[in-house]
């Protein structure tokens, strides 16, 4: 009797899975449905390279400070290595302390650039991100999508559901 009902609750089962996947893809043949490359997109737009601008150009005075720190560094050990012989222990102990000092003091430095740009490069990309996340959504009323997809979670698309371009086209136009 056990075994009866178990073959009957598959079969019910087995039955309902197939009149909903029926269902399910005659709703689909309606659904309009789009893809987008976000790793594509985020290469192409225009709006990444401009972001990618602001930051070389914001940053760029502290990496030439920081780099004419590291020069500096570098003469002192250099001359540490070259005269420490010849130095006497006051002279010797007193660069030793310098060197130590700067060297703690670009350290420091090369940690903070690191960090502020970081932020700073988080802040462009999340903006970016918005700016993306806007485009593909007025694309999507406006061409009345009912779904769209990043690639990320997309096994396969053809290249009609593939609407990567025509996000960047609207990006260019919205710079």
């Amino acid at each position: 009797m056990a075994l009866h009902n178990r073959i009957k609750r598959t079969a019910v089962i087995a039955t309902l899975a197939l009149s909903l996947g029926a269902a399910a893809a005659a709703g689909a043949a309606e659904l309009k449905i789009g893809v987008v490359n976000a790793a594509a997109v985020m290469e192409k737009a225009p709006q990444a390279e401009a972001a990618r601008s602001k930051l070389e150009k914001e940053f760029a005075p502290r990496n030439d400070e920081l780099v004419a720190q590291q020069k500096q560094l570098k003469q002192m050990e250099d001359r540490l290595s070259r005269d420490g012989a010849v130095m006497s222990d006051d002279q010797r102990r007193s660069l030793e302390r310098d060197i130590l000092s700067t060297r703690r003091d670009v350290k420091r430095a090369q940690d903070e650039f690191r960090d502020d740009l970081n932020i700073r490069r988080n802040e462009e990309l999340s903006k970016l991100q918005r700016q993306i996340s806007d485009a593909i959504e007025s694309l999507a009323k406006e061409q009345n999508f009912d779904v769209i997809l990043t690639n990320a979670n997309v096994i396969y698309s053809s290249k009609r559901v593939d609407i990567t371009e025509d996000v960047v086209q609207r990006l260019l136009k919205a710079r």
